[in-house]
């Protein structure tokens, strides 16, 4: 994380306020946005979490300070005229003060990603819940042959939909299948970024 970047940003065009968009590196949801000024942005990369200047309180503060709710840096860059800031962050509870994980959470809860990654965190959460409540904590309570079992079941009956060209049938089978395959990955500490990296690596290769 170069300091670099710091001499690269157009602080004259900004007024000395650099405008920044903080982003989950997993689910690229929208957290926040807030304001850098050079002193900030300086703090942020290194210590690798995020701190603003507060226009109100007139100084530098990092999120998270109060709540406990920090913002670590994955990665940041600046867009194409230098007066903007992308920081992807790892983010430690939610981020907005109210409460909720975005700041953007009315908007933000619509992305289909977005949905997949709360589908996850529930998932995760469910793994230690009341068994006798909810249907996932059942599964993970009978435990990681039965879950393999479903994964197999909800695979046949994918495939059984998509040949006799059933498209209704189709997508409630992949969808039963794909919430079934995510039990399975988080049965093993696992997450669909794990099986997205596995991805992207055979993307970058030339025999994919």
């Amino acid at each position: 994380m170069s300091e670099n970047i710091i001499n690269e940003v157009d602080w004259q065009k900004v007024g000395g306020l650099l405008p920044v968009i903080v982003q989950d590196y997993k689910s690229a949801e929208v957290l926040m946005l807030g304001y850098m000024n050079e002193e900030a942005l300086k703090k942020s990369i290194q210590e690798k979490r995020v701190s603003f200047f507060s226009r109100t309180k007139n100084r530098i503060w990092t999120k998270g300070e109060s709540s406990k709710n920090f913002l670590d840096i994955i990665n940041l860059g600046l867009d194409c005229d230098k007066d903007t800031l992308l920081i992807l962050a790892k983010p430690h509870g939610v981020t907005c003060h109210v409460g909720d994980i975005s700041c953007f959470e009315n908007v933000s809860k619509e992305s289909d990603l977005v949905f997949l990654a709360r589908l996850a965190r529930l998932i995760k959460e469910r793994k230690n819940a009341d068994y006798t409540k909810f249907y996932t904590a059942k599964l993970f309570k009978e435990g990681t042959k039965r879950i393999a079992q479903k994964v197999g079941e909800e695979g046949v009956e994918t495939a059984l939909a998509a040949t006799v060209k059933d498209i209704n049938e189709l997508k409630n089978e992949a969808a039963d299948l794909l919430f079934h395959l995510m039990v399975l990955l988080e049965d093993a500490n696992l997450s669909l970024n794990d099986v997205i990296e596995i991805l992207k690596q055979r993307n970058s290769s030339t025999k994919h």
